[in-house]
């Protein structure tokens, strides 16, 4: 059992998971704002042994060591490596604290957003309409960066919907291929899709100059990436270019802190995480408790 837990921030668990929190802990600390600086999350977390953090926030090395009761911290968000994570984990390691994330619990919810941002915009709902004529997903032909959890489960669909697809991925998926899904090299995937679809990694930048002049114009990039997937000066280049529509969920998706893409008429931002959903809050819910369990050793 924990001494202190805290949750330094917002971190999407379901009211039943804060609740049972309180079996595991004798001190249970859910702050509902984000920190603004290390020190306020250095203070936040004081002498606790147990702390959640979510992707709004990062526990680095500064604040460890200005911790040093902390044994465990529980990423409420996605860790995919120790390099893209918020937490430093190399220097939690040194220290023998455990960090122990989650991963694949709002995928669902990108695959609707994906086929419902195609289908407006193939079919003119409430959007000015791609081509002349309304189409439909089927023999649409779409390439897909990234063949992860998300990236497989939106391959699918669109497979089921009858659209032409294929992918790319540092992992070749022979899975994928018995199944019809052609792998092709990147810069051929973007120069032969009408449509493109990147399911990366965060901090995974695999748009350049380059690709994008492979991409061609006259095409639909979506973003599902956790954050851009795009050098900022080459999208903003493609971009000039009206007839190329560019589609997102949310800001940090498109990666331009100066806010100026997101105004452009061919950049199409929901400007909301489409993975957080209530099945989503639940899923999470079950794997930061699954991963409190596992820590304790219950």
């Amino acid at each position: 059992m924990f001494e202190r837990l805290v949750a330094i921030e917002p971190v999407s668990l379901i009211p039943a998971a804060q609740e049972e929190l309180r079996q595991y802990a004798k001190e249970v600390v859910l702050y509902e704002d984000i920190p603004g600086s290390e020190d306020e999350i250095a203070e936040r977390i004081g002498d606790a042994d147990g702390v959640l953090v979510s992707y709004t926030s990062q526990i680095s090395r500064k604040v460890l060591e200005k911790c040093p009761n902390v044994r465990y911290v529980g990423m409420c968000c996605s860790l995919y490596s120790e390099s893209s994570a918020n937490v430093d984990i190399a220097y939690a390691r040194e220290m023998g604290i455990q960090v122990l994330g989650i991963r694949d619990y709002g995928d669902r919810g990108v695959v609707e957003y994906v086929l419902y941002q195609l289908i407006r915009i193939l079919h003119g709902f409430d959007f000015p309409m791609w081509q002349k004529e309304p189409l439909e997903l089927t023999k649409l032909s779409v390439g897909i960066i990234g063949l992860g959890v998300s990236g497989s489960m939106v391959a699918d669909a669109l497979q089921m919907m009858g659209a032409q697809v294929s992918y790319y991925s540092r992992t070749r998926k022979p899975e994928k291929e018995a199944a019809g899904i052609e792998y092709l090299p990147l810069n051929e995937l973007l120069s032969q899709n009408q449509v493109i679809i990147t399911c990366l990694n965060k901090n995974v930048i695999l748009l350049h100059e380059e690709q994008f002049q492979c991409l061609g114009n006259k095409k639909i990039l979506m973003n599902t990436s956790i954050g851009t997937a795009s050098d900022r000066q080459a999208l903003a280049k493609w971009l000039d270019c009206k007839d190329n529509l560019y589609c997102c969920d949310t800001e940090a998706a498109i990666g331009d802190p100066s806010g100026e893409l997101i105004k452009m008429e061919n950049v199409i931002c929901m400007k909301t995480s489409v993975g957080r959903t209530r099945q989503a809050f639940e899923l999470l819910s079950k794997k930061v408790l699954d991963n409190i369990r596992l820590y304790l050793g219950d």
